[in-house]
Formats: C-alpha cells, structure tokens, sequence
C-alpha cells in the first residue's frame, strides 16, 4: 500500500485529524495526488456546533424489541438504550475504560473488593437525583437465581452489592477480577432510578431524553438539557429508523433520508464511497464470525476431527470473497489484534488439505459427510461463505453439505441446537469478558458446550492477576489452547462498515461496538 493510501485509510477511519493528514501530505509532496472530496470532507470540526435532528438507520431492529436492559438482543435497542441511559463506567477510543456515571474507583489487593465512588448531582430525566440505591437496584435487576437477563453471566461472579452512603457502591466479587471496571461497563448495566417498573419509559441519566418508542420501527429522543457530560450531545434531537434491508439502508443513507447506516453491503461499499456527500467509517474491532461445533454430539468430540475441519479452510480467501477485504483472518481463537493480550506470536493457521486430510482419517472418518448449517441471519454473507468452505474442504477429500436455514428463528431453533452451524460474535473488549461468556465450562453462550480443564484453570487465574506480564503469558496460554483443542473454526474477523453523510463530524471512532461504541448520538455533531 502506498504512502498516501495509507493516509487516506488512516483519515477516512477518523484516526488522524484533517489538519494532521493534510501536515503529512504537503511533507510527502504529495498533495496534488489527493482527491478533492478529502480536502474538502474533514473526518470532524474542530468546534462541535449544537443543534439539528440526527437520523440513524439501523439494522437489528425487531418489533419483539424492548428497553428493558436484561434483553437488548440486537444493535438498535443496544444503541437506544445508551441514548438514554448511562453505565458506571464507559470505554473509549482506545478501550480504556473511564468513569461515566462513576467519578472513581478502586480494589482490594486480590481484586476481590471494588468502590465505586459516584458523580454526586446527577439527575433521571425525572428530576430524581442518582445515588447508590438506584446503581444497587439497577445490578440487581440481572442478578438472582430466576434472572432470565442476557447480563446473568456477567454479573453472577459479584457475591454482594452494598452501599457506603449516597455516593459509595461497594462490590464484593466470588473472586478476584481485575477487568471488573469493564464488567462495569457493559451495556446492559445502565442505571434506572430505583423501583422502576416500566422500562418502556426508558427513564435514564443519558443524553437524550425518550420521547417516544415504537419497537423495531421508529424511537425519537431529545437532548436532556441537564445532561452531566460537558462537551457531549450535541443535536437537538435523536431519530432511530429501524432498516433491516441492507439495499433499502443505503438508498435511504443515498437519498437523505438518514444521516448514517450501520451495516453497510460490503459489494457497494466502493460505490458508496464515490457519491458525494456520503463517506464510509470502516472500523476493525473485536467482531468474528463462527462456525461451531458442539461437543456433545458426534463427531464433534473427537479433536481430530475439530482439526481436519479448522485446516479445511481458506481464510484469505474468506476475506477476499466474503468480506471483500474489509477484515483479516482468525486463527481459531476469538481475541482480536487489537487486544491487550494478543497472541502475536502464535502461528496463523493456513489452508492446508494435506493435514486436513491427514487429522480426518486419523479419526477414522475419511468420506464422512459433514452437516453445515448456515443462514445469512448468522451475518450477511454467511451461506455464500459456507458454500465457499464446502468447495475449499472438497480439495481435502473432506465431503460437507450446506443446509441453508430459514432466517425467522435461527438463533432460537439452529444456534446451540444443531451440531454444525455458523454464528457471529461482537466480541468484547476483554480477554477475560470474552473467554467467559463463551468459551468457560457452564458459561450460557458457550455455543460448543466445550470443557477443558487447565483452560478454566487459567482462566480463574488470569482474571486475579494484577500483574500485566503474568496475565499476558496466561491469555496466551489460553489461545493456544481454543485454537488446537477448541471446538470452532474462526476464520475471519470482520470490520463495522458505517455509511454516514459528509456533513456529520465527531472524532476517534471507537471499536468496541459499531456506531463508534454505541455512542454516535452522543459523540457526534453536524458540521
């Protein structure tokens, strides 16, 4: 890649400033190569200007939608949720995390104790003011033996929560954990006012104000003028379409309708980008896609088996053909490069039939015909990418039959029931966050129901330890573990591809989650 289309990748990602990319161009002489829409598009504005409707089009809107924080199922109540509502803690650009409705904390020496200290003054939209009874009721509410809350695993390790005061929340854990603060900052942990009831009236702290909510069509919210962040929420008002159709997404982005898409159809990315006005955030972050295997069903619990599968596959061009580039390989472990704690120097798995075929008569099954199940619910391009994984198995004798399954009911009637499938993860923004909830023995999401005793060892171990280098060294233990005894191939991460107009500003966009964290509404301005 040249110099200058490294710049441009650089400044069009929202990594570098106008004022810095166009310094690197003019000392590279290489500014009459620059295309007028750069110069002209600045990635943000210097000043944030207040005001305006801010127009989102989202996928992963559903009627079924809720605002209760136990559920979120899917970006658009995710997103609307953090509208309105904060976390004791949030993440940033560089997925550190920093306080948000927190002021401070802190932790016992074995990580087992955490004090929060809350901002004093905070209000509900209510006019209530925060205190610690509201963040103690707002935890519970995903705690307990009968919780049916997608946070339950996350908050299940905390033996006890209790108040110190108005403005002090002290956490008592199982065991030590050195992420909680991150723990802390998942998005279903948003804090309500204490004896909420009806959390369709999404009474929060948040930016924005609900004004009304009609699930998986439209949510309109405006800016709370008493929001407690300086320097955020900038529009006057927030609008939330739910599109599911990726090509009614982009017309809609195309005709003004919106000022920004999630989700963007990888074929047209490239044409997107050359209408003027619009311009196309690609972020590689923490997300993958899966493909499976469960362990209690033969003959999935023989690794050799595992292995022949894992060497089936061609991630390059995987990239190539699926995600038409806007990505980069996995190594059949789901912790991304951008992580803390990963694993550089474990070699990457290539495509390699001779081994496949190798590890598959090991385990007496040569002409075995493997079940595929696969549906672009699991992510767009899913079913081409498990037809192009059949063709690519085939030149390692390996015989897999793609069964296409109908979109409506995927996640409840194929994912974690049928032995083979393909799924997709966000990822999270900790090695610990992720391996727990999918890859820990018992953990609710471990869509493989695999077990591995020195895994789980580590695990528990890594997530006490303070010491960053002792850490590391066990997390990639870890990888290496899921990546030659684990139960799922994991070719490819996947970029977030944001379609947004030319005339919205904002700065670093963060990779946590799409939408810059989320957190677009409240980040972001008009130009």
């Amino acid at each position: 890649m040249s110099s200058l289309k490294k710049l441009e990748l650089l400044f069009t990602e929202g990594k570098i400033s106008r004022r810095e990319f166009l310094a690197r161009v003019s000392a590279l002489g290489l500014m009459a190569a620059v295309s007028p829409m750069l110069l002209s598009t600045p990635a943000h504005a210097a000043k944030p200007k207040k005001g305006g409707r801010f127009r989102i089009g989202l996928a992963g809107a559903a009627t079924t939608d809720s605002l209760d924080p136990a559920t979120l199922p899917d970006i658009t109540p995710q997103m609307i949720n953090t509208q309105i509502r904060n976390r004791l803690v949030e993440v940033d650009y560089k997925s550190n995390p920093i306080p948000e409705l927190a002021e401070s904390w802190e932790s016992s020496p074995d990580a087992v104790k955490w004090i929060f200290k809350l901002r004093q003054g905070v209000e509900f939209h209510n006019g209530k003011t925060m205190e610690a009874a509201d963040v103690i009721e707002s935890f519970n509410h995903h705690r307990g033996k009968d919780s049916k809350s997608a946070a339950k695993g996350v908050v299940d390790p905390i033996k006890e929560i209790k108040a110190d005061g108005k403005h002090t929340v002290i956490f008592t854990l199982q065991e030590g954990n050195a992420d909680f603060p991150y723990v802390a900052s998942d998005y279903h942990l948003t804090i309500q006012p204490a004896g909420t009831k009806d959390f369709q009236k999404g009474m929060g702290t948040g930016a924005y104000i609900l004004e009304s909510f009609e699930p998986g069509v439209r949510t309109f919210a405006k800016r709370n003028p008493n929001y407690f962040k300086k320097g955020r929420a900038h529009f006057d008002e927030i609008e939330t379409i739910g599109i599911n159709d990726a090509n009614a997404r982009t017309n809609a982005l195309k005709t003004g309708q919106v000022d920004a898409i999630n989700r963007c159809e990888r074929k047209t990315v490239k044409l997107l980008e050359k209408i003027p006005g619009i311009k196309v955030i690609k972020s590689n972050g923490t997300k993958h896609y899966t493909i499976p295997m469960i362990t209690t069903m033969k003959p999935f619990d023989n690794n050799d088996v595992r292995l022949a599968l894992k060497y089936a596959v061609d991630r390059e061009q995987l990239v190539k053909t699926v995600l038409r580039g806007y990505g980069y390989v996995g190594n059949d472990h789901p912790i991304g490069r951008n992580q803390r704690f990963f694993a550089s120097e474990l070699p990457q798995r290539k495509f390699d039939p001779d081994k496949a075929k190798y590890y598959l008569k090991k385990a007496g099954l040569a002409g075995y015909t493997f079940k595929l199940h696969t549906s672009d619910a699991a992510f767009g391009g899913a079913v081409d990418a498990a037809v192009l994984y059949k063709e690519q198995a085939a030149k390692a004798g390996i015989k897999i039959d793609v069964v296409k399954e109908p979109k409506d009911g995927y996640w409840s009637n194929v994912w974690m029931k049928k032995a083979w499938t393909f799924s997709f993860w966000s990822g999270r923004v900790t090695e610990d966050w992720m391996f727990s909830i999918a890859f820990a023995a018992g953990a609710g999401w471990n869509d493989t129901f695999w077990k591995h005793e020195k895994f789980n060892k580590l695990l528990k171990a890594a997530r006490a330890e303070l010491d960053n280098k002792k850490r590391r060294e066990m997390y990639v233990e870890m990888q290496s573990i899921v990546r030659d005894q684990g139960a799922v191939v994991i070719p490819m991460f996947a970029a977030d591809l944001t379609g947004v107009s030319t005339k919205l500003g904002y700065e670093n966009v963060g990779a946590d989650w799409e939408m810059d964290g989320m957190r677009a509404p409240e980040r972001w301005w008009f130009i």
